[in-house]
């Protein structure tokens, strides 16, 4: 097993920090040209950096970009490199930057095939091919084949639909770095033969191919010939490639290739050889050493072989560049030491912003509704410990089920290896006596596969965070000794003695200590040590992001990424020194509200964090209920079920007037899919998926419409205040702000694809216009007219004092909590940053009013005149939280 060396020490040359990203969804439908015609806008709001999505060469009409198909080209759908240029420029005329998001786990498996120049080559010849060690292929688990679960029935029923034909395009592309026409077309010229013997058009096969251009195709699929089998009959033809076409169901249990989670439309890319990392980031380093970018965003690392070696190699290859990871962290859990970046992308920040506006008793309070309204078992959203597992155990005993096959074949053989070799005295007396052992040893003889992929499964789901990070070769953390001898042990103790040794044995190879399991040192156990963390961490993105967050309904906005629905609310002093460690270890690590991964948009989940504080209002409305539907007059089809009729109205309560079936409908049947309790994506049960939609439409959009629109206004001063807080927070905390494509005006979606529009479409069916005009007003200090104004303010002065004031914001600038005093005091969060700038917001406004508002409280300013940037006024000493918040929820002061 390749994974990075480890390079001597170099200080990186500088590299400037953003002082703030705006995250652009490029795609089809806005180009690198709209994103340049925005540019000046942009920069009048305040942004030094452009976040871009993806911008290399992706599956044709991708809305994300992450489906990459040649790494060697910028996307032509946006406007090829040329586009990308003209917008640097034009960002750079701006005094404005650009920070491109890079994905080096995984490309697409396209239709047509030969979009991905590599993997046609791969699956035309096969383990000899040139880049067959490109990607994660396990060659032996199907006597070098790969799997390729694309046809819609198993081969003998759908070989009538499988023909050799000549297809120009597919014939004649090369294939140095990566291949496939721009345009992504893939037309055949028509002629076929379902005998195997296709008509030669007379173009340039690909090189050595000797197949005159001919291919297999399979409706828009189209798939190299292996040399020497186009004229074979279809049955032989088809059965001598060096792929395997097969139903897509097999996908699950018989797939021999690493994929993005479970998704078999993207191949893992091995980008720890040194040879695929330098092809597949020449693009962007080019693009960084030339100045058209400036900083990098890197997807999914937890997908890699070594996160922490990829990104040292990615370090000293872009000299040092601003780089953040998509990195999910759990609430304690902190990012590696070793990994050289500037932090995560901000999901982190997410966490602990939406806690401090969640009351912890009122939570509760919902919390128990949601189980008395519902009655769903502790394991099906009751409870949330058990819910994760429950989902846990039906991914990896499902979904991950060719995974964990890989990972028992990995271990089966390394520890049939080590039978057969002696053992050396240091590994005995490790094996004998290692960190946490409570299970027998010497290990008895080799565990049948079975009883490996039982113990296997066990261990899995017991990992409490994504993944672990040993690297073979190299000894384990403590960090990564202590979650993996906890994850055994509680499995032990669950299973009982029967899987305790195996457990041990699967424990020691995923920390990298094969001689301590019993096991042969080489590359079996290599495998399993580099496999076991990456499976990890797609059942923990898959059991938690994709299945426990939609079978756990009583407040949704916890419900998010990087989030911790068992403990909902933080408090102040809490916040305070995730801050002060942040600003002291990571002060250049992002932070974000709302991105195109999160479930629901901030202000979205923000309104919906009210209801902590009025959990009695929520349960006598939703107990009210809407009039059942009759033959004699108007009413509400009855919800399928409790679950989803209470997450339903959530969910349209959290839209409030931008409710519509439109949008609902869509979102309802993802939830109701990704839960995978009565209907999944893949055998969907069509009669209760249009009872859902029937609901939907009749209920929160039909008669109960009203209703739904009256509850929202009702919330809305308090969920003003919450999205206000928590923008000003974002903003003006420790790290880099990335704010989301519209976000600077009030926005309220919901999970993808309702939250990917282009940005002149936050919502969909909401085109916004005039937004210039709108800068322009407050900027000059004219006063606030609506709400969308309110918060365009708020953004754009924090933003400009970001961008004018490093000293204030930087990564060299301090963090110092202030602390309110007086009877309403832990409604107050307040801080200053480098002894010039001070946030104040308030937090849970609602039980602040009740309890007769802000009263005496008072905020201890430190020395001199402190002028509000939003409302005006100057405040010194001691001020009086009824004046300093008297005309809005928060306060921006900067020192005179």
């Amino acid at each position: 097993m390749t994974v990075f060396p480890a390079p001597p020490a170099v200080p990186a040359p500088a590299s400037p920090v953003p002082a703030s990203t705006y995250r652009l969804q490029l795609q089809p439908r806005f180009t690198f040209a709209d994103a340049a015609a925005r540019v000046p806008y942009l920069a009048a709001l305040g942004v030094t950096h452009l976040h871009l999505s993806p911008v290399l060469e992706a599956v044709p009409g991708s809305t994300h970009g992450y489906d990459v198909v040649d790494h060697a080209r910028v996307r032509a759908e946006l406007g090829g490199e040329q586009g990308l240029r003209e917008l640097s420029a034009r960002a750079r005329a701006h005094g404005m930057g650009l920070v491109l998001d890079v994905v080096p786990n995984h490309m697409a498996v396209p239709a047509p095939e030969h979009l991905n120049g590599p993997l046609w080559e791969v699956l035309r010849d096969g383990p000899g091919s040139r880049y067959a060690d490109w990607f994660d292929i396990d060659w032996d688990a199907r006597g070098g084949r790969v799997l390729l679960p694309v046809l819609g029935e198993p081969l003998p029923d759908v070989l009538g639909a499988l023909a050799v034909v000549a297809d120009k395009r597919a014939g004649r592309e090369g294939t140095d770095g990566a291949a496939g026409p721009a345009d992504g077309s893939g037309s055949d010229d028509g002629s076929a033969s379902g005998s195997g013997s296709g008509s030669d058009d007379g173009s340039a096969s690909r090189s050595g191919s000797g197949s005159g251009g001919r291919v297999l195709a399979y409706y828009e699929h189209r798939f190299p010939l292996r040399p020497g089998t186009e004229d074979l009959p279809l049955p032989e033809l088809v059965a001598a490639q060096h792929y395997e076409l097969a139903y897509w169901r097999t996908a699950r249990t018989d797939l021999n290739y690493r994929r993005f989670f479970t998704i078999s439309d993207l191949i893992a890319v091995r980008v720890e050889r040194p040879e695929v990392f330098e092809a597949t980031h020449a693009t962007v380093l080019r693009l960084l050493r030339e100045g058209v970018a400036d900083g990098l965003r890197i997807d999914h690392p937890d997908g890699l072989a070594d996160p922490a070696g990829y990104l040292r190699l990615l370090e000293r290859a872009s000299g040092g560049r601003w780089t953040v990871v998509e990195k999910i962290l759990r609430r304690g859990e902190e990012l590696p030491p070793d990994w050289r970046c500037a932090g995560t992308t901000g999901y982190d920040a997410l966490d602990w912003i939406d806690g401090l506006f969640t009351d912890p008793v009122g939570a509760a309070q919902v919390a128990d509704f949601y189980r008395a309204f519902t009655g769903v078992p502790a394991d099906e959203g009751g409870r949330w410990e058990p819910t994760v597992r429950r989902a846990a155990d039906g991914v990896v005993e499902r979904d991950l089920a060719a995974e964990v096959s890989r990972l028992v074949r990995s271990a089966d053989r390394a520890r049939r290896a080590g039978q057969a070799a002696p053992v050396e005295e240091e590994d005995r007396a490790a094996a004998q006596g290692g960190p946490d052992r409570q299970d027998a040893a010497p290990y008895p003889a080799p565990y049948a596969p079975e009883a490996l992929a039982e113990a296997l499964r066990a261990l899995l789901v017991r990992v409490p965070v994504y993944r672990t990070y040993v690297r073979p070769g190299a000894p384990a953390s403590g960090t990564d000794d202590a979650v993996l001898a906890r994850a055994a042990r509680e499995a032990a103790e669950e299973c009982g003695p029967r899987l305790a040794p195996a457990l041990a044995v699967l424990r020691d190879l995923a920390l990298g200590r094969p001689g301590a399991a019993g096991c042969a040192p080489g590359p079996d156990a290599d495998d399993f040590a580099v496999r076991f963390p990456q499976v990890a961490s797609a059942l923990h993105a898959k059991s938690v992001e994709d299945a426990a967050f939609y079978r756990y309904g009583p407040l949704l906005p916890l419900c998010e990424v990087g989030r911790s629905p068992g403990t909902p609310a933080l408090p102040p002093e809490d916040f305070h020194a995730f801050c002060a460690r942040r600003q002291r270890t990571r002060p250049a690590t992002g932070t974000v509200l709302s991105t195109h991964d999160t479930k629901r948009g901030g202000d979205l989940r923000l309104r919906l964090a009210v209801l902590t504080e009025r959990p009695d209002a929520w349960r006598e409305w939703l107990a009210s209920g809407p009039p059942p539907a009759g033959p004699d007059g108007p009413g509400s089809a009855a919800a399928p079920d409790r679950h989803t009729e209470y997450t339903v109205y959530q969910t349209a309560v959290g839209l409030g007037s931008s409710c519509s079936a439109d949008r609902l409908v869509p979102a309802a049947l993802k939830s109701v899919r990704e839960a995978g309790l009565r209907t999944t994506w893949t055998e969907q049960d069509e009669a209760y998926e249009a009872a859902v939609a029937e609901f939907v439409r009749q209920g929160p959009c039909g008669v109960r419409q009203p209703d739904v629109r009256a509850f929202a206004a009702a919330l809305e001063p308090y969920a003003t205040a919450n999205a206000l807080g928590a923008a000003l927070l974002h903003l003006t905390m420790p790290g880099v702000p990335d704010v989301y494509q519209g976000t600077e005006f009030p926005v309220f979606t919901l999970v993808d694809p309702d939250n990917r529009g282009p940005l002149d479409e936050p919502e969909p069916g909401r085109v916004r216009t005039g937004a210039e005009r709108a800068l322009a007003r407050v900027s000059e200090g004219a006063a606030p007219r609506d709400a969308d104004e309110v918060k365009l303010r708020l953004t754009s002065a924090a933003l400009r004092l970001r961008r004018d004031h490093p000293e204030w914001y930087g990564p060299g600038a301090d963090y110092a909590p202030l602390t309110a005093r007086g009877p309403a005091s832990a409604h107050c969060v307040a801080f200053v940053r480098g002894g010039g700038a001070l946030t104040a917001v308030t937090r849970l406004s609602l039980r602040l009013a009740e309890a007769g508002g802000w009263r005496d409280s008072t905020l201890p300013l430190p020395p001199g005149r402190w002028r509000d940037r939003l409302g005006g006024g100057v405040h010194e000493g001691e001020a009086r939280l009824t004046a300093l918040l008297a005309s809005s929820p928060v306060a921006l002061l900067t020192r005179e």
